[in-house]
């Protein structure tokens, strides 16, 4: 590009964030322009797609104009999920009405890492409350609409960060998964995003452990490199952290350029809880097993090692309780007990049913985990790789899962007459409705196993069908080399939306 010529979005939209560094090193452009591009385009996009909650703009600027261009990231626009994640002096509502005055007072760990990365801090991206669903529709910022249909979902909990990512504002934004949530807002978006294994990130202090070890922290990108690179800068662990994960045996961004060798992949489009797959997904995952094939790999169908009640029995266990215990802070937090003002419907119900267990009904779930890790760590002595769909269908209309209004009303009846034990009747159904559409990113979440969601598929009407392969613990090196030679294989940088 011309050194002299301030570069436009069509410029920017070119180029991944290791690209963009490339060219602030080579003094082509400055990361202050590319903190203004950036600000363009959400102005811009953000009306649209909602994405953005909390604008950081000037702070952007000045973390810019302080950057040195040694740094991996040199300096250029990113964005953060406004959820755990702290930042000193920024709000963080994690997507709810109670925390709408609440400012953080430092740093967490892994933003210290990222601000010694290079990155400018942009702004903060939409996410729903407590990040408790696939779909990202906060009753205090309004729903995110994905770049590919304004109509769809942008997926959840990191749907903010998708959708501004898949829109170009910045070339990868942060996300958090402690049930899919990196990888069902990559898949709804046509991005690449990785779940680490347990302990590759710490997540400090405040974070604790993270859903009993179930949430991991990093990102989605457009690229293969751009993900690689990032982990790189802010994997390993801190003091005290309950989880640690052996360092890997060379940086992920050389890993990338190695081949992945002849692997052995067991696919399936069977559905856990035995609902059907919608069509799209079926053929996204047969034609990514002939592409797989095409590569060299050995390919076969296999049975997962997944029970139904890994889900609707353990996984929501979990679920119920750290809801309940969200409830709880905000309560501390507020000085005062928690109101249908403070949170929406959906998480009371949520919190009321961690409340209607015992902590014996808790620990005894929590125990199946390990019988789940155990099969699969079994399944992955015969195969290197589990491929799915991500989610069981292509990107579903806005407002599709919200509870209805009946189920509203049965939240406050119980909340009002104390009747928590009524809504127990109610969690078949719940479980039925959440993980028919995430029947298989949850799993990986209780095993603590590395997983991704690769953009492979689109609908014939133009909506992004993601890919989803699970490796075995600590092999985060199989899915990326995995996923740079699919990325060559078959690119996906040049499909945008049209937004």
């Amino acid at each position: 590009m011309n050194p002299y010529k301030t570069m436009t979005f069509e410029e920017y939209r070119q180029y991944d964030a290791l690209g963009l560094a490339g060219l602030i090193r080579k003094k082509e452009v400055t990361a202050s322009e590319l903190v203004e591009v950036a600000i363009t385009r959400a102005e811009s996009v953000n009306p649209a797609i909602n994405a953005i909650v909390h604008p950081l703009y000037d702070m952007a600027r000045e973390m810019a104009r302080q950057a040195g261009p040694n740094s991996i990231f040199a300096g250029q626009p990113f964005l953060l999920k406004d959820l755990a994640l702290e930042v000193a002096g920024t709000p963080r509502c994690s997507g709810c009405q109670g925390y709408r005055n609440y400012i953080s007072e430092s740093d967490s760990i892994i933003v210290e890492r990222y601000r010694k990365a290079g990155l400018s801090f942009l702004g903060k991206t939409n996410t729903p409350e407590f990040g408790l669903t696939p779909y990202t529709e906060p009753r205090l910022f309004g729903p995110t609409r994905n770049p590919w249909n304004l109509g769809r979902s942008a997926g959840g909990s990191s749907g903010g960060s998708g959708a501004a990512v898949a829109a170009g504002i910045t070339p990868l934004a942060t996300a958090s998964d402690g049930g899919g949530s990196i990888r069902i807002p990559a898949s709804c978006n046509g991005l690449f995003g990785l779940k680490p294994s347990r302990g590759r990130i710490s997540l400090g202090m405040g974070a604790a452990e993270g859903w009993s070890g179930a949430i991991m922290e990093h990102c989605v990108s457009r690229s293969v490199r751009d993900s690689a690179a990032l982990l790189d800068a802010i994997q390993g662990s801190a003091p005290g952290d309950p989880f640690l994960a052996a360092p890997p045996e060379k940086p992920y961004l050389e890993t990338i350029k190695e081949a992945p060798g002849k692997l052995r992949i067991a696919f399936s489009t069977a559905h856990p809880l035995g609902h059907e797959l919608h069509p799209e997904c079926i053929r996204a995952v047969e034609n990514t097993a002939q592409l797989l094939e095409s590569l060299g790999h050995d390919v076969e169908m296999a049975p997962l090692p997944y029970h139904r009640e890994d889900l609707t029995k353990s996984f929501v266990m979990m679920v119920f309780g750290e809801a309940a215990a969200d409830v709880q802070e905000l309560g501390e937090f507020l000085g005062r007990p928690v109101t249908f003002a403070d949170v929406e419907e959906s998480t009371m119900g949520v919190a009321l049913l961690g409340r209607a267990f015992s902590a014996k009904d808790y620990a005894y779930y929590r125990r199946k985990w390990n019988g789940l890790a155990r099969r699969a760590g079994a399944f992955h002595q015969q195969y290197d790789l589990i491929l799915t769909s991500t989610v069981s269908m292509p990107p579903f209309p806005v407002g599709a899962l919200q509870p209805t209004a009946g189920e509203k009303k049965l939240v406050r009846v119980a909340k009002a007459l104390g009747l928590r034990q009524s809504l127990k009747s109610k969690i078949d159904e719940l479980a039925e409705k959440l993980f028919s559409y995430i029947p298989y990113t949850p799993y990986a979440n209780m095993t603590g196993q590395p997983s991704m969601s690769v953009p492979l598929h689109w609908t014939p009407d133009g909506l992004p069908v993601g890919l989803m392969f699970t490796a075995d613990m600590g092999r985060e090196d199989i899915l990326f080399r995995l996923a740079a030679q699919l990325e060559q294989a078959q690119p996906w940088m040049n499909k945008v939306p049209e937004v």
